[in-house]
């Protein structure tokens, strides 16, 4: 039986108690088992603490370098990684790329990035003011990194690209990095962690900038202080009980939180059947509710549509789902593979149940399936499953409950952008909601009314359909995160997610002196 390590303090650890099986989810055959019993939590913060000093001394630019080794050794591995990710994430081929290319495009994103930052330390934030009647007094706000740990715990649907998106922003700050993946997935991270860990150091890392927790956090988050941060990705429901804890709350110790929503996608009016922004919507949607067997928290869960569309909205729909072949990553023609593991089942056979209380089944069973490539009863299969409310507002589980899975509910309205913004709203806060029309003034109107509920709006149209990749994917020069439900949290967005693990600070003094010591007035990578 393999037992996952974690990397702490320079060395690697392999713990004999306390461990907990990984399973492959298509098979339920144990796979691998995973604790961090015996991990030295102190020692994890010392360690790490000492690489942040080292670490800081370097420039944007050499980070940068770090990171292109990086992106370059997971796209070399990428291939192991993708049978890894069919073996303990139950991910067909597509599904398992879009996790590690997502890794290693991120890296390297955020390596381009340190190259126009340049030979710096700190960054410049906008312009200055003047405080006084001259340039005697003036202002300026900077950038530096915080002198502590980043502590990332990540989900178990995304075990590289999660751990990549946290990793690239934190170090290109200079905050060295202690990263736990959830332990259901943890084959597939340690993998990514040791490939990285191995071109990190030959690239220059410190000793300790990079370090694994396979397992149990044990006492380090009690162990936090003020200048570390903490970002979480998971469900709502822990999140809140992490972002309660006190010591976190007596530090300060900056949370950063990324947690399911209730994502929408929402038709315009003008939108008939045969257009050209018709067939992306049915396209994208369907697409949100497969990949990764819908587990992603960017997946639709709501679908609006004028309620003269309703019944071709759902015929449609139907028709595209009924293409999805559930089963065995690798098996012949299988498009989607199973849930990650027999909690998620559950949950999803108990959340659809509640559903179906407000909502009847379109396409699905709303229960457990078998899958092709595998022996009957056997596996977390799940198939896609589409339901329809009478009643958007009447509908409250469906705002309220979030199914982790393929399952998504239409929902009526009647075509006002402002009443569709108010619907996607009762969600709570939603990291992404897609919207599809050719009509400006009307999303015009959409935008502006939904933006206050989401933190990322995706508009598909005629004009953007040959380039538009779908609402689900997070690219690193756009914010990842959302209001509410989704977290409040910020990652990616270019420097923006660099400045989650810095601070910002006012400079004030003479605009000369000032502008000399922030670097003010300096082009990027000067």
């Amino acid at each position: 039986m393999r037992t996952l390590r974690s990397f702490v303090a320079g060395s690697w650890h392999t713990a004999s108690s306390g461990l907990r099986p990984l399973v492959d989810p298509s098979t339920e055959e144990v796979i691998a088992q995973a604790s961090s019993d015996g991990v030295d939590f102190a020692a994890v913060l010392e360690s790490a603490r000492r690489a942040g000093d080292e670490l800081r001394r370097s420039t944007f630019a050499e980070r940068g370098a770090v990171l292109k080794a990086v992106g370059k050794a997971l796209r070399a591995e990428r291939d192991e990684l993708l049978e890894l990710s069919r073996r303990n994430n139950g991910a067909v081929t597509p599904d398992g790329a879009f996790d590690i290319d997502g890794a290693s495009g991120t890296m390297s994103y955020y390596a381009a990035v340190a190259r126009q930052l340049g030979d710096r330390h700190t960054l410049v934030d906008g312009d200055g003011a003047q405080l006084w009647r001259d340039e005697s007094f003036w202002s300026q706000h900077q950038w530096a990194p915080r002198h502590g740990v980043a502590v990332a715990i990540n989900a178990f649907n995304f075990p590289a690209w999660g751990f990549a998106e946290k990793a690239a922003c934190a170090l290109l700050a200079g905050v060295p990095v202690v990263t736990k993946p959830a332990t259901a997935t943890a084959l597939v991270a340690e993998r990514t962690f040791e490939i990285v860990l191995e071109a990190a150091t030959a690239a220059g890392l410190p000793d300790g900038a990079l370090q694994l927790i396979c397992g149990g956090t044990g006492d380090l988050l009690d162990r936090l202080g003020p200048q570390d941060v903490f970002a979480f990705t998971g469900s709502a429901a822990t999140a809140a009980r992490l972002r309660d804890r006190d010591n976190l709350r007596a530090h300060n110790t900056r949370i950063n939180i990324e947690a399911d929503s209730l994502n929408a996608a929402v038709l315009a009016p003008d939108v008939a059947p045969g257009a050209v922004s018709w067939d992306l919507f049915v396209k994208d949607v369907v697409r949100e509710m497969r990949q990764k067997t819908g587990q992603k928290c960017t997946a639709v869960r709501r679908i609006l549509v004028p309620t003269q569309r309703l019944d071709d909205a759902a015929d449609a729909l139907a028709a595209a789902l009924d293409e999805i072949v559930v089963g065995r990553p690798g098996a012949e023609s299988v498009t989607m593979g199973p849930l990650a593991t027999a909690d998620q089942l559950a949950d999803t056979v108990e959340g659809t149940a509640a559903l179906r209380e407000v909502a009847e089944l379109v396409h699905g069973s709303g229960e457990r399936v078998d899958g092709v490539g595998v022996d009957a009863g056997t596996g977390f299969f799940f198939g896609p499953t589409l339901l329809r409310a009478a009643n958007a507002r009447a509908a409250a589980v469906v705002h309220e409950r979030e199914v982790f899975a393929p399952v998504a509910t239409l929902l009526p309205y009647g075509g006002e952008a402002v009443e569709a913004a108010e619907i996607v709203a009762l969600g709570g806060g939603t990291l992404v909601t897609s919207v599809y029309g050719d009509d400006t003034d009307w999303l015009t109107g959409f935008v502006g009314a939904v933006g206050h509920a989401t933190g990322r709006v995706y508009v598909g149209s005629e004009s953007a359909a040959k380039a538009a990749p779908g609402s689900g994917i997070a690219m690193p020069q756009s914010l990842h995160g959302g209001p509410g439900r989704a977290g409040g949290g910020e990652e990616l967005g270019g420097v923006r997610g660099v400045q989650r693990y810095m601070q910002r600070t006012a400079v004030q003094g003479h605009r000369s002196l000032v502008d000399t010591v922030t670097g003010a007035g300096v082009a990027e990578g000067d």
